[in-house]
């Protein structure tokens, strides 16, 4: 039996709470790979992804390339490259450090080998969460020739406008259903894989037959929720969904988690982030639950964990990669410690927040950019694109996470289908699950079996 019931406090139903919501999910936490000994390997090591019929059976790793440090500055011609990004809206909908960061990586970066030796000149254009300013900066940016469009965080691009101009876009998250079969590229999947991985880690390492879903009763976690559900029908898992106010007591939260465990289900996911990942938290553990707890990497923050210290065991939390010390992540806290007005060593990867976003798309482009110039291709926005879009052996930033653009037919402008999940340690520490390899056959989650 699958139902919906409300419960809780009413709470202000902002916007970016909403948008935050549809976003919590499908957020990734920057992993710079390397040795067990700290050291930077040379190649990231294989990975073997569940064979799909959408999706290639393993990917090989990366050919090594030379670190940005490593690299003169560009002597290419300069390349105007346009961003699009969600500030200062209506409600709270304001992302500014995804444009800062990716301002900050792209300073770096023109200093020690641009985008595939060309130094690159951004044009920013700010939208405010409604199509009227999406559409006017895909006008404006048009005017002024860019030769590719990064989308930061856009409710609503204007796909027709770059499409009739013969403009790429490259964005680092789908957020809205029209985004996952539009021409362009999400370097990450989006709420449908996400929730989709989520569900496999029910199936596949909890062996799971019910599941109790926990969220806020707004628009955001709604349709974040709706992703779940489908991707858990479709793994023959029933599931049972209880509704809170976006901001709850100790007492409302101790509610939502008897509900969510009436029908003794085998996993529960809560879609609660920030401060409701304290009070979730707080509450299974007051109520002596034992039952798992499958939720997104936002409430393995620092100040979350810090907060709740071992009423985090049993939490699994979904897109989270291992953080190892490594020369990648040296530039990066070196790059992003003044623009976070912090010192070096509090630059952690749940530091970051959407910020990292911004960071992590500009970084893998200029992964391929160097793998593209290493093999005599002359980088242009439309180059860029089509090298994404074919080859094959491509990471994320940081070579944890394959990437493979256009590889499931449903999902033609994703690039990401598998995730990293970590679990509590105990004493404050966040790391792999011990032996979802031995369990699963990977150390990624493939969200790909379960897609909607």
């Amino acid at each position: 039996m699958k139902r919906s019931t409300g419960l809780g406090t009413s709470g202000s139903r902002r916007r970016h709470r909403a948008l935050a919501a549809v976003i919590a999910g499908s957020l990734f936490v920057v992993a710079c790979g390397g040795g067990d000994d700290g050291e930077s390997t040379e190649e990231p090591a294989t990975t073997e992804a569940p064979a799909t019929s959408d999706a290639p059976a393993g990917t090989e790793a990366p050919a090594t390339s030379d670190a940005p440090a490593e690299l003169p500055a560009p002597t290419g011609e300069e390349m105007v490259i346009g961003l699009v990004n969600t500030e200062g809206g209506a409600g709270g909908l304001d992302f500014p450090d995804i444009r800062r960061f990716m301002e900050a990586a792209i300073e770096y970066t023109n200093a020690h080998g641009g985008l595939g030796n060309r130094p690159v000149k951004l044009e920013s254009c700010v939208v405010k969460g409604n199509p009227e300013t999406s559409q006017a900066c895909a006008q404006d940016l048009v005017g002024k020739h860019v030769e590719l469009i990064l989308l930061g965080l856009d409710l609503f691009p204007d796909y027709k406008t770059y499409d009739a101009a013969g403009i790429p876009v490259i964005g680092v998250l789908p957020i809205l259903p029209p985004d996952y079969t539009a021409n362009a590229l999400f370097l990450t999947g989006g709420n449908a894989t996400s929730q989709a991985a989520s569900a496999a880690l029910a199936k596949d390492y909890f062996n799971a037959t019910k599941v109790g879903i926990i969220h806020a009763d707004n628009a955001g976690a709604n349709s974040t929720a709706a992703s779940l559900e489908a991707a858990l029908d479709i793994a023959g898992i029933e599931w049972t969904a209880v509704k809170g106010g976006d901001n709850e007591t100790d007492a409302g939260f101790q509610g939502l988690m008897r509900q969510a465990t009436e029908g003794n289900p085998d996993v529960l996911v809560s879609l609660y982030s920030d401060a409701g990942c304290i009070g979730t938290m707080r509450a299974r553990a007051s109520l002596g639950i034992t039952i798992p707890v499958i939720t997104t990497n936002i409430c393995a923050d620092k100040d979350v964990i810090d907060a709740v210290g071992d009423d985090a065991t049993g939490w699994y939390f979904a897109g989270l990669a291992e953080e190892k010390d490594t020369p990648e992540r040296a530039v990066l806290k070196r790059t992003l410690a003044p623009v976070m007005g912090i010192p070096e060593e509090e630059v952690t990867a749940a530091s970051l927040g959407l910020g990292g976003l911004g960071y992590v798309l500009w970084m893998s482009l200029i992964d391929y950019g160097q793998k593209m110039v290493a093999e005599g291709t002359d980088l242009t926005g439309e180059s860029l694109y089509s090298f994404l879009k074919s080859a094959e052996g491509l990471y994320l930033f940081g070579g944890v996470t394959p990437i493979a653009c256009g590889s499931n037919t449903s999902y033609p402008a994703v690039c990401s289908f598998v995730f990293p999940f970590a679990t509590y340690l105990g004493d404050g520490k966040v790391g792999p699950i011990a032996d979802l390899e031995a369990v699963t056959g990977s150390d990624l989650v493939d969200s790909s079996p379960y897609l909607p």
